[in-house]
């Protein structure tokens, strides 16, 4: 799996350590859980979202030629 899931503290809050995230990355959250993706060096990224919830995590990955 690309994701991995941040921690949420039982009070509600998410503390990230920027130094310990990848330099070009993504923050989702949704429906009471955050998880982190690095980016790929060429993609385009699509979020899927039904009734305001995030579904799905998409990449359409390329590579230059």
């Amino acid at each position: 799996m690309r994701m991995r899931e941040l921690e949420i503290s039982v009070d509600g809050s998410l503390n990230v350590d920027i130094m310990e995230l990848p330099e070009n990355c993504v923050i989702v959250v949704s429906k009471g859980k955050a998880k982190v993706a690095e980016l790929p060096k060429h993609a385009e990224t699509k979020i899927i979202t039904h009734q305001g919830q995030v579904k799905r995590v998409k990449w359409d990955e390329g590579e230059e030629f």
